[in-house]
């Protein structure tokens, strides 16, 4: 009868999605949607037609600094864990 075990030997398993280069291809492409939404900002302030429409690329740069910011500290705690 084979014993529940778990085996310490064996190394963690680090799905795809998990892996620094699906975090680098993700804080890429942050870094676009922020310069798109910079240039919103732009765009928004110079028309006055776009002023009530500000909104939008503020939230883009907002919510793109975030992903950014905490990719950034996943990778950090990756590497600093794994020495």
């Amino acid at each position: 009868m084979p014993t529940d075990k778990s085996p310490v030997f064996r190394k963690a398993i680090i799905p795809w999605y998990h892996s620094k280069l699906v975090y680098g291809a993700m804080i890429t492409f942050m870094l676009l949607v922020l310069l798109f939404g910079l240039a919103g900002i732009s765009v928004a302030r110079e028309n006055l037609q776009f002023n009530d429409y500000i909104w939008v690329p503020i939230v883009l740069v907002v919510l793109s600094g975030g992903i950014i910011l905490f990719n950034i500290i996943r990778l950090i705690r990756r590497h600093t864990s794994s020495r």
